[in-house]
């Protein structure tokens, strides 16, 4: 798997980069397909962090699960966290389309008899 973090109006130091590195090792386990995360985190000048986490599915859509919040590292967890709602919401719903095959009622009914006269 791929990882990626970017800085805007932010330095990333090694500690932030780990922590990022960790929590998206943890992804994969929620959904099978995922190749590729990057995390961008962003600073503001009101005091306030913005972290956004994307995850790139092999033959899927973008994953994006974006945080704001006074400090960086509850940011960065809030944002993993939704992140991982989504990816288990993703997977629930793959799994029921492909289990989804149970017999609709209407072709349950006995077959249709001919009159033999």
């Amino acid at each position: 798997m791929n990882f990626s973090i970017t800085g805007r109006r932010i330095e990333i130091t090694d500690a932030i980069r780990d922590s990022a590195r960790r929590k998206a090792d943890k992804l994969p386990r929620f959904h099978n397909n995922i190749s590729r995360v990057e995390v961008l985190d962003e600073g503001s000048t009101a005091g306030r962090f913005t972290v956004e986490v994307i995850a790139n599915g092999e033959r899927e859509e973008l994953i994006l699960a974006k945080e704001t919040r006074a400090e960086m590292y509850t940011a960065m967890d809030a944002a993993f966290h939704k992140m991982v709602r989504q990816l288990k919401k993703k997977k629930e719903k793959q799994r029921d389309n492909k289990h989804s095959g149970a017999p609709r009622p209407e072709l349950l009914g006995s077959p249709e008899q001919e009159d033999v006269a």
